[in-house]
């Protein structure tokens, strides 16, 4: 459980070393410090997690109750393979619990993911690219999926407005595969950065789920504009390709 290594993390101190090495920029710096501080990095390792947003996985499942064992589950943007190391706990993937159901997790990236017991991993792959969207179908099991999570993001600019663009857009690429490969009564979760355009990927989780929200796990930093938004009990929708 996410719950105990952090409460055990917030009663340590973490330093940075005190003499910075030359070529980093101020901004490097800065971030490093930040990243050497933060208790879920450091949980990450106590817990043997790939990296630091396991834990968002983590918090959110244990309130919304996203995977159980049994579910199929897509990985989208899974690279370096936390949140499928998480899937594959809860879903039982593994089969490492004999007395529950085995479920499945196919992760997708365009970077390359160290093997992982009881995951699947398409990469290096386009999840967006056609190509990459029949050996998706193709390796599921019944050609579906219970749960699609993506923790995808774009290369950033730099520019907030054009970043935020950009991930609205895949996550709306995303959504439009739902009809072939999303099991009806599923569930989405996809982060994205809080800015104009949510609104257009809200309204459409609101069409095609019974319920929808925005998360802002705790391993999410407070000064991020990061969100997930959860969309729950998938109405089905009309599918694009033709079995």
């Amino acid at each position: 459980s996410w719950k105990p290594a952090w409460a055990s993390l917030r009663l340590q101190r973490f330093h940075t070393a005190g003499r910075c090495r030359k070529g980093r920029t101020a901004a490097e710096h800065l971030w490093l410090a930040r990243h050497l501080k933060d208790p879920f990095v450091k949980a990450s390792k106590v817990e043997s997690y790939r990296c630091r947003s396991a834990f968002k996985l983590l918090e959110m499942n244990e309130r919304h109750r996203i995977l159980r064992p049994g579910l199929r589950v897509l990985d989208c943007g899974a690279a370096p393979g936390a949140w499928s190391q998480v899937a594959v706990q809860r879903v039982n993937a593994a089969g490492t619990d004999a007395t529950a159901p085995v479920g499945f997790v196919l992760g997708v990236d365009l970077l390359h993911i160290l093997p992982l017991e009881g995951a699947t991993f398409l990469c290096p792959a386009d999840v967006t690219d056609p190509r990459t969207f029949q050996r998706i179908r193709d390796l599921l099991p019944g050609g579906k999926a219970d749960v699609i999570l993506s923790d995808m993001a774009p290369n950033a600019t730099g520019i907030r407005g054009l970043d935020h663009d950009r991930l609205i857009s895949l996550c709306l690429s995303l959504l439009d595969m739902a009809p072939d490969v999303l099991h009806p009564g599923g569930a989405f979760l996809c982060k994205i950065w809080a800015g104009s355009q949510s609104h257009r990927l809200q309204k459409r989780l609101t069409e095609a789920f019974q319920n929808t929200r925005t998360v802002k796990p705790a391993a999410s930093r407070k000064e991020s504009s990061e969100l997930y938004l959860l969309a729950t009990r998938y109405q089905g929708g009309r599918s694009s390709v033709k079995d």
